[in-house]
């Protein structure tokens, strides 16, 4: 796996910690709050999934919102959101296999970031709960700060931390936004992370090297 591989950036919410059944809920309770109904599958994939908050918010609102509103919201869907992992506690972990995967990559000096929508309040959260801060710096840590359009500028920012060009990193990524955030990026070497069992889509597309169920069939 990792051959000639540079540099390593890593999504974080259903790639390293899956999460998508709680981000789901999450959204759904904020989206009947806002405009009475839930969110469907496709807006799902189209507008929530790999995206920044305000923007998702912002689709929801379908109003112009100050900065503000947006993060006003933006903080009460992420409680609900930590609400629901308190919750799930059997499921409130690291992927398997990615804690040795660190390791590995810590030995072997390999450079490797995180590249994640999460706001900095989420960020703290995790951090705290999965003991992040033995593998990853804070600088290492790229999150939804307000100051990002997408994340195709997440992962060339987190690039820059690592000192590698994005082109020679590998992007491990989960959201079919989120992979073609990283091919828009100039990542040529994405692995899926597939926590929904959708593998045969991605199947042959160009700039995915690999797709794994786990950091344990890194193996």
């Amino acid at each position: 796996m990792l051959g000639n591989c540079k540099g390593v950036i890593f999504d974080f919410n259903g790639t390293l910690f899956f999460d998508s059944d709680k981000h789901v809920k999450a959204w759904n309770k904020l989206s009947e709050l806002l405009r009475g109904v839930g969110i469907s599958s496709q807006e799902l994939q189209e507008h929530f999934y790999g995206v920044p908050n305000n923007r998702a918010i912002a689709y929801l609102l379908q109003t112009q919102s100050d900065e503000e509103e947006l993060s006003r919201y933006s903080e009460l869907k992420e409680a609900y959101y930590r609400d629901f992992c308190r919750e799930h506690k059997e499921s409130f972990h690291l992927v398997e296999g990615a804690e040795a995967f660190f390791e590995l990559l810590t030995a072997n000096s390999i450079p490797f970031a995180i590249a994640s929508a999460s706001i900095k309040t989420n960020i703290d959260f995790f951090v705290r709960s999965f003991g992040l801060e033995r593998w990853f710096s804070p600088e290492r840590i790229i999150y939804d700060d307000g100051s990002f359009a997408d994340k195709v500028s997440m992962f060339r920012s987190a690039a820059a931390v690592i000192g590698v060009p994005v082109e020679d990193c590998v992007i491990f990524e989960d959201s079919e936004s989120g992979i073609r955030n990283a091919l828009d990026a100039g990542c040529r070497n994405v692995v899926v992370v597939d926590s929904m069992g959708v593998a045969d889509r991605y199947h042959g597309q160009p700039g995915i090297v690999k797709i794994i169920r786990t950091f344990e069939d890194l193996k």
